[in-house]
Parts: structure tokens; sequence; C-alpha cells
């Protein structure tokens, strides 16, 4: 039964987001910023269909530190859904995503409207386009999301934070906004299973500008890794799995 169900969400996913992309089109066209209206329109379809059809729940915790303006935020990264529901609490979110994506039908064309493209095999070359673009979205009053470990992380998996973020931080010379999240448990990084359940996204505190780049990496990892680990049961932590 549980992998019927993990079976509809999934053509419920996709098809939600082939209808929304397809219908928001012509208004994208028109002005990018229905960019952000897709992205809300596909997270609550996302979200129903996970409450309906797999039986999980999505929560936010902490949205009084959700930044207004422009904005860094700094995301653990577990499950696809990380990419998806920010746009939930966020005015203007904006992703950093890998270049190939902007090659995928329906998703590419809103990604290289107002998204953020990075060549991962660019090094120096990238980081820099990409701390540029990020300035520009900065001053623009969108709020830049950034999954500090590059890529999904299963649970249990060790912390791999990489400099990107510290290289937006002090160009930026703005806080840091940090979210913790227990989405693995629902929604693996790979594969077709969905798992009943109760997830969240925790908002933390920002972490003020100013800091070394050794220390700031220290404490944002120190903060997101203790909040995402809190939110898991004692057996699925890393003390426990290790």
């Amino acid at each position: 039964m549980r992998l019927l169900r993990s079976f509809i969400f999934a053509v419920w996913l996709y098809a939600s987001m082939a209808f929304v992309g397809l219908v928001l089109w012509p208004f994208v066209l028109m002005d990018e910023k229905h960019v952000y209206t897709a992205l809300r329109w596909w997270s609550h379809a996302t979200i129903w269909g996970l409450r309906w059809i797999v039986g999980a729940r999505v929560s936010f915790e902490g949205l009084e530190h959700v930044p207004k303006g422009g904005a860094l935020i700094a995301m653990k990264h577990q499950s696809m859904l990380d990419t998806i529901v920010p746009s939930l609490i966020l005015e203007k979110p904006t992703f950093i995503y890998k270049e190939e994506l902007g090659s995928t039908p329906v998703m590419g064309a809103y990604l290289k409207k107002n998204q953020l493209a990075v060549d991962r095999g660019g090094h120096a070359k990238a980081l820099k386009s990409l701390v540029r673009g990020a300035r520009e979205a900065v001053a623009k009053g969108r709020q830049i999301v950034i999954f500090p470990e590059g890529t999904r992380q299963p649970l249990g998996a060790a912390p791999d934070y990489k400099s990107g973020i510290a290289a937006m931080y002090k160009d930026l010379n703005i806080p840091v906004t940090p979210v913790a999240l227990n989405t693995g448990l629902i929604w693996k990084p790979k594969g077709l299973m969905r798992t009943p359940g109760h997830v969240t996204f925790k908002v933390l505190p920002p972490i003020p500008p100013g800091l070394s780049r050794e220390d700031f990496m220290a404490e944002l990892e120190r903060v997101i890794e203790t909040e995402s680990e809190a939110m898991l049961p004692p057996d699925k932590r890393r003390s426990v799995a290790a």
C-alpha cells in the first residue's frame, strides 16, 4: 500500500508542476514576479498531496525569524521537499540550482527567469559569478536560499558544509538565517518511497555579519545540525546511528 501511495504521489507531484507551470507561463512572460506565484501554487499542491495521499504533514516553527527584504538563508538539505515549500514563508525566494537543471522541461524555464544557476565544475569562476548574482538578488529584495552541503544528505550522514556560503556571507555583509529540518523522515534523498509522518521546518535566529570565515562556518554548522538532529527520533540521530 505504501508503494502504491508513493507512486500516486509522484504522479501528483509532477503532474501538478506541469499544470501550474503551463497555466501561469503566460503571466510569467509578462512579469517574472509570477514565478513566485507558481512556486506557491505548486507548494500548496505538494503539501496537499503529502497529507491526503501519503499521510504526511508539514509544519513550520520560528516564523518570527523569517527575514523581510533582501536576505541570505542557509538550509539543511535532506529531500526534494526542501526546494519546494520555502516559498510558502518567503516573499521572493531565490534558489541556487545546478546549471543543468535549466534544461529540464517546465521547471527549467522558470529557473532561468529569476533564480541563481551555479556551474559545479566552474570552481573559482563559478563562485565569483554566484556571489555577483547573489549581490544583485539581495539588492532587489529577494531572499536567497542556499543549501550549504550542496546536495541532499540522508539521515545519519556526517555534515559536509561547503565554503560557498562563507564567500556570500563575507561579500554581502548581511545576517544569515539558518533553517533546520527533518524532512528525511518522510522523503529520502533518492527513490520513490514516501513515508507517513510529521516533519518541520524550523527557522532559527540569524547569525550576525562580521564573523571570521572559520567562526561563521562553525556556528552555522553547529546551530543547523544541533536543531536538525534534535527533531529526529532517538534511533535516527547520528550519535545512535554511528
